[in-house]
């Protein structure tokens, strides 16, 4: 019974870890990575779709893979959306990644 947990238990991780790096795998999202490590806190969307020169269709793509990845969390003040790095994921399944960049 507790092995069967275990297999289930990394198979989950397993996913998670693709779902990452397949967030990863884009120019694009690892510009909003690198823009976003470099303030250093949350920047509105807007604001980091402009520094890329993207559509705000495909900033809300990006934005969205990102988050479902878990690597970036979003709020929504009044109109605005505001974007940030979780560096919590970045800890547990990317530890020195963004030194890396």
């Amino acid at each position: 019974m507790y092995y069967s947990f275990m297999i289930i238990e990394q198979r989950n991780e397993d996913q998670i870890k693709v779902q990452i790096f397949k967030a990863l795998a884009d120019e694009s999202r690892l510009e909003i990575i690198r823009i976003l490590r470099d303030q250093k806190g949350e920047l509105s969307c807007g604001e980091v779709g402009e520094r890329i020169n993207i559509s705000k269709s495909t900033a809300s793509y990006h934005f969205k893979t990102l988050r479902e990845a878990g690597l970036t969390s979003t709020r929504k003040e009044t109109r605005n959306k505001y974007v940030k790095l979780r560096l919590d994921t970045f800890e547990k399944y990317l530890p020195g990644f963004l030194d890396s960049l």
